[in-house]
């Protein structure tokens, strides 16, 4: 699995109005809806319900959202860089500015679990976190996400 099969360049998103984690969700949702054809209450509510269970910022900036769809037939992602961090309930009770949000299939089972491993394994690299901080575009910033990222699980 590679980052490029999940993450598709209109996909990618710089956000300099979201002022809490619900308003960041609401945004995340109107891309989802534009992009994906999906409800944005459904997409909202399966986010925040996910939530509940625990945050999703994983540390060093970085928060990675996902909820299972009944609406989604393939694992996709949204990625949002944040111009100002917000508060996320991380781990390591930073700020987060760096959003990888996955959405899968009710059914995705082990599908679901390796692309959230690899969005993982891509945002805990220091170099491409920066990388990413340090770029305003776009196009730029779905490059460095999706090159040279291919999953080690077999």
């Amino acid at each position: 699995m590679q980052l490029s099969e999940i993450l598709r360049p209109e996909c990618v998103k710089l956000v300099s109005g979201a002022t809490s984690k619900k308003r960041l969700f609401q945004d995340i949702a109107e891309l989802a809806q534009s992009v994906f054809g999906l409800g944005q209450s459904q997409v909202l509510d399966a986010l925040l319900e996910r939530e509940t269970l625990g945050p999703t910022g994983v540390g060093q900036g970085v928060a990675l959202p996902h909820a299972r769809l009944h609406e989604i037939t393939r694992v996709s992602g949204l990625f949002f860089r944040l111009e100002r961090p917000l508060e996320f309930e991380s781990v390591d009770r930073q700020p987060v500015d760096l959003v990888f949000t996955l959405f899968a299939p009710e059914n995705a089972g082990v599908e679901h679990l390796k692309a959230l491993a690899l969005v993982s394994r891509t945002l805990r690299d220091p170099g491409t976190c920066a990388k990413l901080r340090a770029n305003d575009d776009t196009a730029t910033l779905h490059t460095i996400l999706t090159e040279n990222t291919s999953s080690q699980a077999a």
